[in-house]
């Protein structure tokens, strides 16, 4: 049996008094909720499985809603999104969906997120982003990076700048997600998060931890080497492992 296990985890972090980053796993949703440890997820590897996370923008109005807005709508789009097209044009309709919510309430006006993600289907696996959270392959020297940091690379311009995003300015703009696919192993293991982790925690380092955990208690210990790192930013991640063997790690229930 061919098995896609999902062990996520939210946290606020150690700065922040709001929490803005939100995930989803197949029909799962968890929107601007903190988790207390990492919830793991069991699903058979058949019809698409989508698992993303979204960073609402820090410094604008509404970055939990627009995140939260992302997540239920990749939820329901989901099964569909098996290939680039239907990926391509899921995120053009979150994209759409934030500037209509924000139209319709001026308080929410600049409102938007980052999204990072993939879409699991029996014989492939697509990678999207839109932003500076990230998504990486599980390699044997290491970690690969596969989703592309939209940020500004000339010198001189403030850190933490995001040059392309879901939402996040006064007038409708249309966006260019990255995308890129590859045949599925027999084993993967694929790690999506928002830049709290990989801001605090160096590529090495999650590489090592990788390496010496997986499924549920790699999720728990990058949290912790985050929070250790002083978690200046909001923690979100999911660890995504497809392998095939006769038993599927335990899965822990969902909190939402």
């Amino acid at each position: 049996m061919t098995y896609i296990a999902v062990s996520g985890l939210s946290h606020v972090g150690l700065v922040r008094e709001s929490h803005e980053d939100s995930l989803v796993v197949g029909p799962w949703t968890l929107c601007s909720i903190p988790t207390d440890s990492p919830q793991t997820l069991v699903f058979p590897l058949q019809t698409p499985l989508v698992v993303a996370v979204a960073d609402g923008l820090g410094g604008h109005p509404g970055g939990e809603l627009a995140s939260g807005l992302v997540v239920r709508l990749l939820a329901r789009a989901g099964p569909s999104l098996n290939d680039e097209q239907a990926i391509r044009e899921a995120l053009d309709d979150c994209n759409r969906m934030l500037y209509q919510a924000a139209a319709a309430n001026p308080e929410l006006t600049t409102m938007g997120t980052t999204v990072a993600g993939v879409s699991v289907i029996p014989d492939r696996l697509f990678a999207f982003n839109i932003g500076d959270s990230r998504i990486y392959r599980v390699v044997p020297d290491g970690l690969e990076q596969v989703s592309v940091d939209d940020r500004p690379s000339q010198r001189g311009l403030p850190s933490g700048i995001v040059t392309q995003t879901l939402g996040g300015h006064d007038e409708y703009a249309p966006i260019e997600a990255h995308l890129t696919s590859w045949p599925m192993p027999t084993d993967e293991t694929v790690l999506i998060c928002s830049d709290g982790l990989t801001d605090a925690v160096p590529t090495p380092r999650l590489a090592q931890i990788l390496r010496e955990h997986r499924d549920g208690r790699a999720t728990f210990e990058l949290w912790k080497a985050a929070i250790e790192a002083g978690g200046p930013d909001n923690i979100t991640l999911a660890l995504v492992r497809v392998a095939s063997q006769d038993e599927p790690p335990p899965a822990t229930p969902a909190t939402e």
